[in-house]
């Protein structure tokens, strides 16, 4: 890997409390050094921004979904073609990009490492399979739970000990990295023709709620001492007046956290903070939403910022995707994965001139602009269900200037802007903020301690934007900060050169994390023996061919929970 010195950058690093200050980044051997040697490459950063390398906690970038998107649009692939390179192969897609171009388009605006954040376990074997085709990224997956009738069962049955040691087993099986939870209840309701609406209606056939089913996972990852809080997609999800839901859902663990990192992170709250009795009424809550947050520090959330355009809706909410079909009368994918969870994919558009859409628009910038602490607030499209992640500069441009907001709300219908708040609202982000919605807040909240910094130590992931922030403010020239951002100068990943110019020169290979709980031998064994026993009866598949064994995976990184 060698010696690297970015020089004479502004760099800002908020883990480290860096905060625009020039100076030199020396990497040696793929990590963060004090120094290196006089015969290291040298990058000339001088006024150019610094930020350590991006780091995505919430994008649909692999697994049967998306590939069922890819297979559902082919108008999204003649669209976008990405053109071969020296150093790139082809690729397409605008919203639902093929495998190698989600690797090139994230790295090209400084983006290192990305989590796909619903797999169904049965299913994550190919998600791998995927994840190690994406060019440069690090990865992690997070496989579902919240409809897994062999937990549901054990919740039901108040066996906590084998609910836990079940989790603790699946997720070493498939080299997963959190708990994913998902309309908790709504999917296993859904094999019924029958869907959720709160968190304390009962699940059909087995007479438990949502609340318990959140209260037990919750339980169950602080007992397991993952990385990173159970991560919720609530039920209700994209209904008028769902907002209520999602508060209850915030606050229905509140009471078993004990102080340090929230246990609870809300993952694409603009598509859960909605008021409003019908469509024809839909109104903004995400100031509610956010009095909640700021209040309660066992809670972090992401946006899910709608981008006007194209879109392809990919949900493991089913019933929700049917809904949408209905009302849009758009193509449809219904997925069910046995016993498990299930799945939808719908193509959508969001249209300025849609008074749903416009609100909507305003509710995920609302969330960020309302919530006092960035390390608990992240930016999100939901990639690619309310737009593609090639998005994000123009978001951050919406976050660091009034005006660039104002222009787009100018554009909006009346019977919208009387029903949303930001307006109102006049804060702007700073470097620092975007440094920490962007990388540092997220890897802190994934547990990824080389991320997300460029302090000693940390992974040599680095990017060099264009932009001299001591020169250019971002509240009046925010074109010039979007025009950054997609493009930068150069990007370093493990302290090799994998953009420069804004053009992708290396085709480097990228980890894959997963978790190994904090959980006895003992009790992991005792968790497989009677798993073996269940799969007769529950599965298509024989045990065996279930497990992914790390060896499968291209470049395993493995972390312990704290305490394994």
């Amino acid at each position: 890997m060698g010696e690297l010195l970015i020089k004479n950058g502004i760099v800002y690093d908020p883990i480290n409390g860096v905060e625009g200050e020039q100076m030199d980044i020396a990497i040696k051997d793929g990590v963060v050094v004090e120094e290196v040697s006089p015969q290291a490459e040298v990058i000339d950063a001088s006024g150019m921004l610094v930020f350590p390398g991006g780091v995505d906690i919430h994008s649909h970038i692999a697994g049967s979904k998306v590939n069922a998107g890819r297979l559902l649009r082919p108008e999204d692939h003649y669209r976008d073609p990405e053109p071969k390179t020296e150093y790139t192969r082809s690729g397409v897609g605008y919203t639902v990009p093929s495998i190698f171009t989600i690797g090139y388009r994230y790295a090209r605006m400084g983006y290192t490492t990305v989590i796909e954040p619903a797999t169904p376990s049965l299913k994550t074997r190919h998600t791998h399979e995927e994840l190690d085709d994406i060019p440069i990224l690090d990865k992690a997956c997070f496989p579902l739970f919240g409809n897994d009738l062999m937990l549901l069962e054990y919740i039901r049955d108040g066996k906590l000990e084998e609910a836990t040691g079940y989790v603790a087993w699946m997720l070493e099986a498939v080299k997963g990295y959190a708990i994913k939870i998902v309309n908790p209840g709504g999917l296993e309701a859904w094999s019924w023709g029958k869907n959720l609406e709160g968190i304390d209606d009962e699940v059909p056939g087995l007479g438990i709620t949502p609340r318990e089913i959140l209260r037990t996972l919750c339980t169950i990852s602080k007992m397991l001492k993952l990385p990173h809080p159970i991560h919720v997609h609530p039920n209700n999800l994209g209904k008028p007046g769902n907002y209520e839901t999602t508060l209850k859902t915030m606050d229905c663990v509140a009471d078993l956290y004990e102080g340090g990192k929230p246990i609870i992170h809300l993952t694409h709250v603009q598509f859960t903070g909605y008021g409003g009795h019908s469509w024809l009424n839909l109104s903004s809550k995400a100031p509610e939403i956010a009095k909640y947050v700021n209040a309660h520090p066992h809670v972090s959330v992401d946006l899910g910022q709608v981008i006007f355009g194209e879109a392809t809706t990919m949900t493991a909410d089913g019933p929700f995707q049917f809904i949408l079909h209905q009302m849009t009368g758009n193509k449809w994918v219904n997925a069910d994965v046995e016993v498990e969870t299930g799945a939808g994919v719908v193509p959508y558009v969001y249209k300025r001139s849609n008074y749903v859409n416009a609100v909507q628009w305003a509710i995920g910038l609302e969330l960020a602009l309302e919530v006092k602490d960035p390390w608990r607030v992240f930016l999100t499209t939901d990639h690619p269900n309310a737009g593609p992640f090639m998005e994000y500069p123009r978001v951050i441009s919406w976050l660091m200037s009034r005006k660039a907001r104002e222009k787009v709300v100018s554009k909006l219908p009346r019977s919208a802007r009387r029903r949303m708040n930001i307006e109102t609202m006049d804060r702007e982000y700073t470097w620092t903020e975007i440094a920490i919605i962007t990388r540092a807040g997220t890897a802190k909240s994934l547990g990824l301690k080389s991320k997300g910094h460029l302090g000693v130590g940390a992974d040599g992931d680095v990017a060099v934007y264009p932009i001299n922030p001591r020169e250019v403010d971002p509240a009046k020239d925010y074109k010039l900060v979007r025009r950054a951002f997609r493009n930068a100068q150069w990007v370093v990943k493990e302290g090799e050169v994998v953009v420069s110019q804004g053009r992708v020169v290396s085709s480097l290979k990228g980890k894959t994390f997963w978790v190994k709980p904090s959980i006895s031998s003992d009790a992991l064994e005792a968790a497989r023996q009677e798993i073996k026993g269940k799969f007769k009866r529950y599965y298509t598949v024989e045990f065996e061919n279930y497990i992914v064994p790390e060896s499968f995976l291209a470049r395993p990184c493995m972390l312990k929970a704290e305490g394994s």
